[in-house]
Order: structure tokens, then C-alpha cells, then sequence
């Protein structure tokens, strides 16, 4: 087992929202482990003629508030822990946002660059054929998440409607536009995050449009938070953002819309006019109003939680900060928007899709916007409640928040 185990995360962080809860045993158990999961070998045709195995797993974590819902990952280091973990935060993001859906969570172990389009078509519609019997609008509900896209949605959704033989676009969300997909999605993890971002700032009474911000992670969700956050903001100065391959600061400011060019033309953040290399780990430290870690799981930990510096860290991310940080970053003082509250801006839009596809109608970008901004700010809202009776660092009162509603839930199905 590696040293960092995301799912040991998860349980730990369930662990103390329980207690502090006063959960009786039985409800805890229960809300710690995922009620299915399912594990499969799918082979794939390579275009060489050779037959390549992969792994591929679904987690439906719990159910209780409703069909469980929860991207798809196609990652080299996926492992079922990983996944286990995202679909037990999948389970308290719907919750926290209080969106009538549980959690879930899937995977592929393989190297999407290593695999032409044929080749991803190919392990896209294998992997509907091994799960396909268990999705649907209402059972379980996949979505895009790390290396997929809205195109190899479209071919799983393809798939399962020739499976089942009759149009179905809700079993899956993050679709096209032109079938089916939602206004909205491609920034709603961004939008979502920028927004509480706002609430917080309200809170603190900050001038956030005189803001510095940092971005680790220059993927979908760190791209678009480069200009949602001045655009939704009023202002702000971006001063870094770092991606795998390298990082750039400028402390007088980056241009984002060219910033976000340069990413799209080269593959990276690195070597941008007007700028100087930074590494990741140095853009996490750097001093800035606001800190958008939007990489992957563990970038904030025991190591270097006592030198962050932001005043608010806001976790585009799933899992970027582990227990040992939260404790440290909240005697420093530090805002924390965590992860399953920042980031839930993508599942409410996603959520948003499957309702359009289900009645056959379809919304506004402005609907959508209002919408997810009435969610954002009332799960944000419930939060800061929470956190005035709990006296706790922000995940904890955020589970807090989400798990009391799992668990009543369960409760009155009679579960526990």
C-alpha cells in the first residue's frame, strides 16, 4: 500500500465528522465503506492487431439520497482506493450541495496519450459493455473527470443506447451539446469554485477584486479559473499557475486569456512570454490572496501545510490537502473551501443536464448560471452555519453538514 491511500483519507475524514456528530455505531460502519463496487478486465483490439488488457472498476458508494453519480477517471495510476475514495466524496459533494443524488465514482487504469482515437473509442464502448447493466438515470450516472472527455462520453452513451435499444441521453452526462449535453459544463467546476471564492470574501469583508491568485493545476478546471476568477470577481491579479510539465510567475500579473492560448498551443504553462519558471511546490507557498490548488490528490500535506500563505485556499481539486494540513492551515488561519464544497460546480451542472434530458428541455447559459449560482452560495451558506456551532476547520463542518443528511437518509429508508 502506498504511503498515501486517498480512500484511508476519505474514512479518516468521515471518521471525525462522525464523532463530532455523535453518529451511533451502526450509521458510521455503514457510511464508511462503499455499498457496491465492481471490478472488470477489459480487453482491447490495439491497432497493431495485439490485444491490450485493462482494468477497469465502478464504485456506487451510497444511494441513499439518490442514483449515484460520479465521473470517470482514465489515469496510469488509478487504482480501486483512489476510486473508492472520489465516490465516498462524490457521496457528501451531492449532499453538501443538496442535490437529491448519491455518490459514485469509475476508472480505467491505462494511459489515454499512449492511445490513438480509434483505440479510445474502442476501450470507451468496452468498458459500457462491462457496467452498462448497472447505469442509468436512475441507478447510476457517470460523468467525465481526469483524461476523459465529452467526445468519449458521446461513445459510451452510443453504446449503452445500443444496448438497450432506445435513445436514453441522461445515462451519462458531460455529453455534447448537440446531443444532449448541458450549457454550462465546460466551467461549471471553475464557475462553482469562483463563486464561493465571493461568498468567502463577503465573509471575511475582503476586497477580492484587488486579489492576487495562484492556480497549481492548469487542466479544465485551473484554465478557466485563470479568467473566471477576475471575470466573476471584478478583478484580481493571476500570479502564477504551474501545470506537470513546469509553472510561471509574474508578480505584476499574467495575462490569463494568453496565458490559457500559450497552455492550449504548447501543452503547457511553461516558457510564457513575460514570465519566470516556477515549481509547483513554490507556487503553493507563494503569498497570495487566494491559492487554487486544481492538480491532483495530496499537493498539501504535513510537509508543507506551516509555509502556505494564502488567506484563502480555494480546492478545485479532489483530495488536495490531507488531515494533517487541514489542522495546520486552521491555526494558521487560513480559509479553507474544501474540495467536495469548491469543486461541486461540476456535478450540479451535471446534475442540471440530467434533468434537462429527462424532461426533453432545455436551459439558458443564463438559467444555468443563476441555478448553479443559488446552489453554490446556499451550500456555501449552510457551511458557514455549521462552522458557527462546530468551531471546526471548514471540511470537518462541511461533512458535517453533508453526512448528517446521508445518514438521515438512511435512516428513514430504515438501512440503519
Amino acid at each position: 500500500m502506498s504511503e498515501y491511500n486517498p480512500f484511508a483519507i476519505a474514512q479518516a475524514q468521515l471518521d471525525e465528522a462522525a464523532e463530532r456528530l455523535g453518529l451511533d455505531q451502526a450509521t458510521h460502519e455503514f457510511l464508511r465503506w462503499p455499498m457496491r463496487e465492481y471490478h472488470f478486465t477489459l480487453p482491447l483490439r490495439m491497432d497493431s492487431g495485439t490485444t491490450k488488457i485493462f482494468k477497469g472498476y465502478r464504485v456506487q458508494y451510497n444511494n441513499a439520497r439518490g442514483p449515484t453519480k460520479g465521473g470517470l477517471r482514465w489515469h496510469p495510476d488509478e487504482t480501486i482506493d483512489t476510486v473508492r475514495a472520489l465516490a465516498a466524496w462524490m457521496t457528501w459533494k451531492t449532499s453538501v450541495v443538496d442535490i437529491p443524488l448519491g455518490g459514485g465514482k469509475g476508472g480505467i487504469t491505462c494511459n489515454p496519450k499512449e492511445l490513438s482515437e480509434g483505440e479510445k473509442e474502442r476501450l470507451a464502448r468496452a468498458y459500457i459493455r462491462a457496467v452498462g447493466r448497472e447505469l442509468g438515470v436512475h441507478r447510476d450516472v457517470p460523468a467525465p473527470d481526469v483524461y476523459t472527455t465529452p467526445q468519449i462520453m458521446a461513445w459510451m452513451m452510443d453504446e449503452y443506447e445500443t444496448m438497450v435499444g432506445h435513445s436514453h441521453p441522461g445515462m451519462i452526462t458531460g455529453k455534447p451539446i448537440c446531443i444532449g449535453g448541458s450549457q454550462g459544463r465546460g466551467d461549471a467546476t471553475a464557475r462553482g469554485g469562483v463563486y464561493c471564492v465571493r461568498e468567502t470574501a463577503k465573509h471575511l469583508d475582503m476586497d477580492i477584486a484587488k486579489a492576487t491568485y495562484a492556480i497549481q493545476g492548469f487542466g479544465n478546471a485551473g484554465q478557466f479559473a485563470a479568467t473566471l476568477h477576475s471575470e466573476i470577481l471584478g478583478g484580481g491579479t493571476l500570479v502564477a499557475a504551474s501545470d506537470s510539465r513546469g509553472g510561471v510567475m509574474n508578480k505584476n500579473g499574467l495575462d490569463q486569456a494568453a496565458l490559457v492560448r500559450h497552455k492550449l498551443e504548447t501543452g503547457s504553462v511553461a516558457n510564457f512570454p513575460g514570465s519566470k519558471p516556477i515549481s509547483n511546490e513554490d507556487l503553493l507557498e507563494l503569498e497570495v490572496d487566494v491559492l487554487y490548488p486544481a492538480a491532483l490528490e495530496g499537493s498539501i500535506t504535513s510537509k508543507n501545510a506551516d509555509n502556505i500563505k494564502a488567506k484563502i485556499v480555494c480546492e478545485l481539486a479532489n483530495g488536495p490537502t490531507t488531515p494533517e494540513a487541514d489542522k495546520v492551515l486552521f491555526e494558521k488561519g487560513i480559509y479553507i473551501l474544501p474540495d467536495f464544497l469548491a469543486n461541486a460546480g461540476g456535478v450540479t451542472v451535471s446534475y442540471f443536464e440530467q434533468v434537462q434530458n429527462t424532461y426533453n428541455y432545455y436551459w439558458s447559459l443564463e438559467d444555468v448560471h443563476s441555478q448553479l449560482d443559488r446552489k453554490m452560495t446556499d451550500a456555501f451558506n449552510a457551511v458557514l452555519e455549521m462552522s458557527k456551532k462546530a468551531k471546526a476547520h471548514n471540511r470537518l463542518v462541511a461533512y458535517m453538514v453533508a453526512v448528517s443528511r446521508v445518514a438521515e437518509a438512511c435512516k428513514m429508508r430504515g438501512w440503519v
